[in-house]
């Protein structure tokens, strides 16, 4: 996600992208470990079929009032749905490839946009789901980071930590009405910055990284992002896919100098990750 106080907009090398929206207090997420990452985990189950395609209710001013989590997103535990063929074996795998032909007319990249193309990489790599398997998921990035990103990625592997969800973001995911319930880990997002309208996020240079942002919501008062994650506001009994200070990715991201939304003071955005720490 990642709107936190700006500075001058980075080069086509840096950049800061936030994520979704509030609620009131919530039940926590029932106790785990942090990062738990043993294939020894309660069964994942598949999403429920209305995972985003329920439009939340919006104010006259078009924002979202604070929601409670549903009963089935409390523990969010769900089963990948492969885009990409899964990983060959159950070693790490990854790619860097120029972006372009099919990765490129799904992306949300046009002229506007403040990195070129030839700026940003395709990134395929291996991923543990919740499911215990290994999967293969895809990011855009920019050309500078794409082999540190690939390193933070092979150690949380190697850890076992779950994701759920990795792939490109669409203009659609942009256009589409809120659900509140998106958790897709990701990197370059040709947009704003939460809250700060006219500055662009890290995001849009592709120098930002969202992971798990349903397990890791985007906090500022009463706003909550996802929408629907209010029960993940609670840090205080990690389960499997939150990050907490002091974790496998919190400390892989410090290795190649990146820093961390959950380390911010005026608000929390515990899914994002940035070269220049906004």
């Amino acid at each position: 996600m990642s709107s936190q106080p700006p500075a001058t907009a980075p080069s086509a090398t840096g950049s800061t992208a936030p994520s979704q929206r509030p609620a009131t207090p919530a039940s926590a997420p029932p106790t785990a470990t942090a990062g738990a990452h043993s294939d020894e985990t309660p069964a994942a189950r598949p999403a429920p079929a209305w995972l985003g395609s329920r439009a939340l209710p919006t104010d006259a001013d078009g924002s979202v009032p604070p929601q409670s989590t549903p009963p089935e997103l409390v523990d969010r535990n769900f089963v990948t749905v492969d885009l990409l063929p899964p990983p060959s074996g159950r070693d790490f795998e990854a790619t860097i490839e120029p972006l372009a032909g099919e990765p490129l007319e799904r992306s949300t990249w046009d002229p506007s946009c403040p990195v070129t193309i030839d700026g940003l990489r395709y990134v395929t790599m291996s991923f543990w789901g919740f499911d215990g398997r290994p999967h293969t998921g895809e990011m855009i990035v920019n050309r500078a980071v794409a082999d540190d990103l690939v390193s933070v990625f092979k150690t949380l592997y190697d850890a076992r930590f779950h994701i759920e969800q990795m792939r490109i973001s669409t203009p659609a995911d942009l256009d589409a009405a809120p659900t509140g319930d998106g958790n897709n880990t990701t990197s370059f997002v040709c947009r704003e910055a939460v809250g700060r309208p006219g500055t662009l996020s890290e995001h849009a240079y592709g120098l930002a990284v969202d992971v798990n942002p349903f397990h890791n919501p985007y906090v500022r008062g009463d706003l909550v992002l996802p929408e629907l994650a209010r029960a993940y506001t609670d840090r205080s009994s990690p389960t499997r896919g939150m990050i907490v200070e002091g974790d496998v990715v919190t400390k892989a991201f410090d290795q190649i100098g990146w820093g961390w939304g959950g380390r911010w003071t005026r608000l929390k955005d515990y899914q994002h990750f940035s070269r220049n720490g906004r």
